[in-house]
């Protein structure tokens, strides 16, 4: 599980920032706060994600992805637990491997991996899988929403 310690966090924070996010570092025996899952993993409130050097990167990214895809009425009461529908839950995972690609020493590739290796579970069995053959709802939603074009590229907005 490649972790925040592991890649330049300055890179990291300019990424969110591209959305309005604002990266909380926390010291490594700190509890993160608004984190769903706990332990290591990112927390989520209003417009400060919070990570430790010990938070995966694909965590991170999968929290951002929330805050991109929800509503401007649920992003203004962020706090902890940031899913909504399926359809959005799809289309946070799709985007945060597309993200993954903007961190040097992450990319898709790793980011399959680690998603694989934490649980998240697709009808296809991987994430990879799932990415390159069962996400056309997640990219259909993306596009709609304005936040990829029609080559899957971030477009680097939030959800109006």
């Amino acid at each position: 599980m490649l972790l925040l310690s592991d890649v330049d966090s300055n890179v990291v924070a300019v990424l969110l920032a591209r959305f309005g996010l604002r990266l909380e570092l926390l010291p490594l025996d700190a509890r993160i706060p608004g984190s769903y899952w706990g332990e290591c993993e990112a927390g989520l409130i209003a417009d400060a994600l919070y990570a430790r050097p010990d938070t995966p990167l694909h965590s991170i990214l999968h929290e951002a992805c929330h805050y991109v895809t929800c509503t401007p009425q649920r992003r203004a009461a962020l706090h902890t637990d940031a899913a909504d529908c399926e359809i959005e839950e799809t289309a946070t995972c799709f985007l945060q491997v597309v993200l993954a690609d903007e961190i040097a020493g992450f990319g898709r590739p790793r980011a399959f991996a680690d998603m694989d290796a934490w649980g998240y579970s697709f009808r296809l069995g991987s994430a990879q899988s799932w990415f390159e053959n069962d996400a056309e709802d997640a990219i259909a939603w993306l596009i709609q929403q304005q936040l990829i074009d029609g080559d899957s590229r971030c477009l680097f907005r939030i959800r109006q």
